[in-house]
């Protein structure tokens, strides 16, 4: 009877919070609608530079079902800007006899950088491959002409002893092109944990701080700490700058610790400075930090507080950058404040970017930071007030 009680209890508990109900029922759907649309719609279009290719390479190039493949023509000056500036992908210099081609590529995401490898070999295979049906299919007809020539000629003179050799036409050897690569960024051994190891320091420093900072603040508001604070002459304004400083404090010792800890310790490559890795992961911290306290507001605990991270987190994860996503998701990204971590870390950690590539990044989370500041303090004095 007790055990009955108690789980009576527990459900009356849960079956009178909606939000408790709709995360339970509703959360899980959303969630996995969102990730079904993204890995979906997985973006397979790539953007190539050409310098020079015979035009049957570039037919065969463009013509896949599979890959969608816009092309753009260049000189090799403009390749490392081109790329730099995300125009195209790779780029290929090819000579007229498709014995010496280049790849110019970036290989910050080894995934792409194979596929794309792949595509430009492949090919060029194929077009060599045509062309040696095609040749030995002439090769064959003028052979078939000599041979009824002679035949003719044997016949009208048939005291000339004539010998015609068997040629194997299937022993016919091809060339294949000599491919070489050059990274514009990244290598040709960059791991797979090179290739997100970037923005996961993001997202963990994100989601962490996120947590904390929440729970924390949600503790001060529930235990009344908060609510003695609100009776003082303490300005609003003093009152979230204090704990944004408080837990900045908290929030600067994680960051160093994962940064350093990611790149000494598991060994991920930093082409680029590592203070601007630092700074760009203390302003993640301060906007998942100033986010963590305004969402803990509008949470009775602490449960209801970690139901925010399916909706929170979940969806910056898969719209932040880490994926191939269409035009469409590329857009809906632009409004997570984890894209710009991720674009920023990748600039710096894999491109060897400066400042003057990540500046924008960082205004966009400084700016985020103190909207959530500014909505901060309109929250609490809708809270003095009451």
């Amino acid at each position: 009877m007790r055990i009955k009680a108690l789980t009576t209890r527990i459900l009356t508990q849960v079956t009178h919070d909606k939000r408790t109900i709709a995360l339970i029922l509703i959360a899980p759907l959303v969630i996995l609608s969102l990730v079904y649309f993204i890995l979906n719609s997985e973006s397979n279009s790539y953007n190539l530079g050409i310098v020079a290719a015979p035009d049957a390479y570039i037919e065969e190039l463009t013509h896949n079902d599979d890959l969608d493949i816009k092309l753009t023509y260049l000189k090799s000056k403009d390749i490392p800007n081109a790329i730099k500036n995300k125009e195209i992908l790779a780029a290929i210099d090819m000579n007229s006899s498709m014995t010496e081609a280049k790849i110019y590529l970036d290989g910050t995401n080894s995934l792409d950088a194979e596929k794309v490898q792949a595509l430009v070999k492949s090919s060029a295979l194929k077009v060599l491959q045509n062309n040696m049906k095609q040749n030995a299919e002439d090769t064959k007809e003028k052979l078939s002409t000599l041979l009824d020539s002679l035949t003719q000629l044997k016949t009208k003179m048939p005291q000339v002893k004539l010998q015609v050799p068997e040629i194997d036409l299937s022993e016919l050897n091809m060339t294949e092109p000599n491919f070489t690569t050059d990274y514009i960024y990244g290598e040709e051994d960059t791991s797979f944990f090179d290739n997100f190891g970037a923005g996961l320091i993001g997202i963990i420093i994100f989601f962490v701080v996120f947590l904390i900072a929440g729970i924390n603040f949600l503790t001060e508001r529930t235990s009344g700490t908060l609510e003695k604070l609100l009776s003082t002459p303490i300005k609003r304004s003093e009152i979230i700058i204090g704990y944004v400083f408080g837990f900045s404090l908290l929030a600067l010792l994680q960051t160093l610790l994962i940064t350093f800890f990611v790149i000494y310790v598991l060994g991920l490559k930093v082409v680029g400075s590592i203070w601007y890795v630092l700074l760009i992961n203390l302003l993640t911290a301060i906007t998942a930090l100033t986010l963590g306290i305004l969402l803990s507001s509008l949470a009775n605990n602490e449960f209801q507080m970690v139901q925010f991270i399916p909706i929170v987190i979940l969806p910056q994860v898969f719209l932040c950058g880490l994926f191939n996503l269409s035009n469409g998701w590329e857009i809906v990204g632009l409004l997570m404040p984890l894209h710009y971590t991720t674009n920023a870390l990748t600039e710096v950690m894999l491109k060897g970017s400066g400042f003057e590539r990540i500046w924008l990044d960082c205004l966009i989370l400084l700016g985020c930071s103190l909207i959530f500041m500014f909505l901060n303090i309109q929250l609490l004095k809708r809270q003095r007030s009451l």
